[in-house]
């Protein structure tokens, strides 16, 4: 009888801690990013810097937990014709998959019509955050959706080795 009570308290210890690791990975971390707080830029051909754009119907999440955890979905009025000609493109872009509850931005889609040419990915800001980049793919219909990738330098510098030619010196943090 009491092996049963043992097992019977193993087995709800794991099921509570199961349940708890499901929410802390899925829900907890991530929160809503404001309109006021969106910052949506591309990097420009001409300055090499990232300006603002015009957007509509903006969401996002992010968290503090990883700078790899930033989506947002949003349209842009511009052409796509026009971004190409003014914006950095980003090659081989892949998009991170996000939380399912996040139905605006699904990465399996993005990441295909990349692939097929039906979106275009373009430098939506260099280094974010140190070795991180945020890219934002465009739909031909305007439809929008940005993440955070690792970067070059960031591929580097994250492995624990030092900061290749061109990059910028790593935060201490890295080190």
């Amino acid at each position: 009888m009491i092996a049963k009570l043992w097992i019977g308290a193993i087995v709800l210890i794991a099921v509570i801690a199961g349940v708890a690791l499901y929410y802390l990975q899925v829900y907890a971390y991530y929160a809503e990013v404001p309109v006021a707080d969106a910052n949506v830029q591309m990097v420009s051909l001409t300055t090499g810097t990232a300006e603002p754009v015009a957007f509509e119907g903006y969401q996002g999440i992010n968290s503090d937990s990883s700078p790899l955890r930033y989506r947002a979905c949003y349209t842009m009025p511009a052409s796509l014709a026009m971004l190409t000609e003014t914006y950095v493109i980003a090659d081989g872009a892949e998009p991170r998959v996000g939380p399912g509850w996040f139905d605006c931005f699904d990465a399996g889609q993005i990441g295909a019509d990349l692939q097929s040419g039906t979106a275009i990915a373009f430098l939506g800001q260099g280094d974010v955050q140190y070795g991180i980049d945020r890219i934002v793919a465009v739909y031909p219909d305007g439809r929008a959706f940005a993440w955070h990738e690792i970067n070059a330098c960031g591929e580097v510098v994250f492995d624990g080795n030092p900061a290749p030619e061109g990059c910028p010196p790593p935060p201490e943090s890295t080190r």
